[in-house]
């Protein structure tokens, strides 16, 4: 029954500034209806997953994560060094592949992922 996500919406407290770091920082050209449209590639996996309400994977005030999947994620981590901004977690490897965190302007975590 489901193809894939349909979107992902949610509200902030600076649309201009969140724009902007999105672009920056994530590469996401966000455009004048504020949104983007991102097509999948054939290697591209959406992974859709619940956590307990106590894990510890990411912080318990936060409801969502964000797991954006990455190219290669040493380019993403020299391209964030760059623009100066902070891993909340150094690179991970495990079984599922290869992780950093960074947070956006309003303290979300964001997961980017490397299979």
């Amino acid at each position: 029954m489901i193809k894939g996500f349909g979107g992902i919406f949610w509200r902030t407290k600076n649309l201009e500034a969140m724009k902007k770091w999105y672009n920056e920082v994530l590469k996401i050209e966000i455009e004048n209806w504020n949104g983007t449209i991102i097509t999948p590639q054939s290697d591209n996996e959406t992974i859709f997953s619940f956590f307990s309400e106590n894990d510890s994977y990411f912080p318990t005030e936060q409801q969502v994560m964000l797991n954006f999947q990455v190219e290669n994620l040493d380019e993403s981590i020299k391209h964030l060094e760059k623009i100066g901004v902070p891993l909340v977690m150094e690179k991970m490897e495990n079984e599922f592949g290869k992780f950093i965190w960074i947070e956006d302007p309003e303290g979300r975590r964001i997961e980017l992922w490397e299979k």
